[in-house]
């Protein structure tokens, strides 16, 4: 008998206890199938919090991460429910068929890997078929869901597809030919975090959308120097590891967001410098710095993690409870500002100082 015969509330029991993955590939069937199973999945669909693909050497996954717990250590970790894998297609039409894909014939094999069919292509094709999955993809689960690229490498084939978030890990050789950065910063102007190993940063254009990715992390060498990414980053976050940083630089940089000429879009900042010589508790006896009473306690500052594709896992920055704070003169907004050791972190309120002042304990 078939499916379509049977009637609405029999057929959502039946999709009710299939895996996700199963859903996927049955809704290849028809127009109809696919359908029946967005209306009665729709539910489970906005369970769904992230699809992320992920690629290794010439082959890529497309997943639904879960958060489970490791059962030999107790701890929280995150598993993915494959529900595609990608290749290049290297022998031909060998064992291969065809399925309608957004408009497009895209061939699929059985993997040897997953018991699941595998999307295969030439590479001339590639962009084509990333694009069609994609569509097909996004159409399916819908527009709740975030769909993520993670990319280990600014080398490997990243595509450029709609309501994508990019999560890319570069290092970058010392010699590398820096208009081939411009270039991929260029291509790719919404990314939601680069975590960069570079230490001739100084070289970036202060025009280069590099400085516009939501989030950021640094790690440096050599480069004496974070003045120029603190003049102009315009992102959200960024962690700054293994830098040189003196308080000079920084009460340059608080200046510049207590008047307004920088940092509008900043919520979270970190520096973890390396040298044990600077001393960073200068910054806290500029004359428009503020304190909390000592015999009071601060809120909390603390927010979403940019950085990670896996909020499940770390889902906040870390914690800023200070008693020092400066305001922003256009807008009366805070930022509190700790000082431990040789880190410095800058967290900025959503709130005014009388807003701000009302959280002390």
């Amino acid at each position: 008998m078939k499916l379509s015969n049977f009637p609405y509330l029999v057929q959502k029991e039946i999709f009710d206890n299939m895996k996700t993955t199963n859903l996927f590939w049955l809704s290849f069937a028809s127009k109809n199938i696919k359908k029946l199973i967005k209306s009665s999945q729709a539910k489970r669909f906005r369970s769904i919090s992230r699809i992320t693909y992920s690629n290794f050497v010439n082959k890529w996954y497309v997943g639904i991460p879960f958060k489970s717990i490791n059962m030999r250590t107790m701890e929280d970790c995150m598993e993915m429910d494959t529900i595609m894998t990608m290749s290049e297609d290297f022998d031909g039409t060998k064992h291969i068929f065809r399925l309608n894909v957004s408009g497009k014939k895209i061939g699929f094999r059985v993997s040897n890997e997953y018991p699941i069919p595998e999307a295969c292509f030439p590479p001339i094709l590639k962009a084509r078929a990333f694009k069609a999955i994609h569509n097909y993809i996004s159409d399916f689960f819908g527009n709740t869901v975030v769909y993520q690229w993670i990319a280990k490498s600014y080398r490997f084939f990243i595509p450029q597809l709609p309501n994508l978030s990019l999560f890319v890990s570069m290092f970058v050789h010392p010699l590398e030919n820096t208009e081939v950065l411009e270039t991929f910063f260029a291509s790719y102007p919404e990314m939601k975090h680069i975590h960069i190993q570079w230490d001739e940063l100084q070289l970036i254009s202060p025009e280069s959308k590099f400085y516009q990715a939501e989030s950021i992390r640094i790690t440096q060498y050599r480069s004496p120097t974070v003045h120029a990414f603190l003049r102009n980053f315009k992102g959200r976050q960024a962690t700054l590891c293994d830098c040189e940083c003196g308080f000079v630089e920084l009460i340059k940089f608080m200046n510049r967001w207590r008047s307004g000429e920088g940092s509008r879009e900043l919520e979270y900042l970190k520096i973890m410098t390396r040298s044990f010589s600077t001393n960073l508790n200068g910054v806290l006896n500029a004359n428009w710095v503020k304190h909390i009473d000592a015999a009071k306690k601060p809120p909390t500052h603390s927010l979403t993690d940019l950085s990670t594709p896996e909020p499940d896992l770390k889902p906040n920055t870390d914690p800023i409870i200070s008693h020092t704070y400066i305001v922003r003169e256009s807008d009366n907004r805070v930022a509190s500002i700790s000082v431990k050791g040789w880190n410095f972190i800058f967290g900025v309120w959503k709130e005014t100082e009388e807003e701000f002042l009302r959280m002390v304990e």
